[in-house]
């Protein structure tokens, strides 16, 4: 239900256009499913009581935002989006569309707004204006094609640093928050100041260089996340978790549930 009131849902079916034919009779929702894909993973349901799930279950009718007596859809049709799924790398284009670089900036950037608003909103008299409440005041989704994104971005950095710098000066002893210090991790991660004090975006292709994926923080909520891969097919963005067992020598290194 969170994801619905918070996220307006983690895709829209514009971000699956290219998967499916444009002519043929009308499909079911690819971001419904998508999202009960995922549900379904955090949840360890089977494709039979996913499908049951959404079904009869108010929390994901709701989600999907789905009439009450709507019937769902067959459980056969899990299988077929998963292959869809695994065609030319799509799995990880369909994550860093729930939350991009930029929207990490952001989302960030909202978080600790949120946290100041509520636990010292004094801090924030005289540095608050009605562009920053347009920019942060909301969960953080910008889709596929969000609008001018560059600018967005290098919109977002000084305001970040603007925040912060304010903090310092007036009230350091709120820089402790743990909001407060993801975004200058976050900062300090994603831009970097060039010999003039400009603030400036780190790119991958460039000698600013970002850190490796393995190292990037990927949440403004859980500085320990990280993007991570098995292999040449297996990747994932949460954590790695070590399973053994008895007879076998080797630990094996996996995503955990997240």
């Amino acid at each position: 239900m969170w994801i619905r009131d918070r996220l307006d849902g983690l895709w829209s079916d514009e971000d699956f256009a290219q998967w499916y034919p444009r002519d043929g009779r009308p499909g079911l929702s690819p971001a419904q499913l998508a999202t009960v894909s995922v549900l379904q993973f955090l949840l360890d349901l089977s494709d039979r009581d996913a499908a049951e799930a959404v079904r009869c279950r108010i929390d994901f009718t709701y989600t999907l935002g789905l009439e009450l007596d709507d019937p769902g859809f067959h459980h056969s049709m899990f299988g077929d989006f998963r292959d869809r799924l695994l065609q030319d790398g799509r799995a990880d284009r369909l994550l860093d569309l729930a939350l991009t670089r930029l929207e990490l900036a952001t989302e960030a950037m909202r978080a600790a707004l949120e946290e100041l608003a509520r636990t010292a909103a004094h801090a924030l008299n005289g540095l608050v204006d009605e562009d920053w409440g347009r920019r942060y005041g909301r969960q953080v989704r910008l889709g596929k094609n969000p609008t001018r994104p560059k600018t967005r971005i290098n919109t977002t950095g000084p305001d970040a640093r603007r925040l912060l710098e304010h903090l310092s000066r007036n009230h350091p002893g709120l820089l402790g928050g743990p909001q407060a210090q993801a975004l200058r991790q976050i900062l300090v991660q994603n831009y970097y100041c060039d010999s003039t004090g400009r603030l400036r975006r780190r790119d991958d292709d460039d000698d600013s260089g970002l850190p490796p994926s393995a190292k990037r923080i990927i949440s403004p909520y859980d500085l320990t996340a990280r993007y991570a891969r098995r292999g040449q097919v297996t990747r994932w963005q949460g954590f790695l978790a070590h399973a053994s067992t008895p007879g076998w020598n080797a630990g094996a290194y996996g995503p955990s549930s997240t």
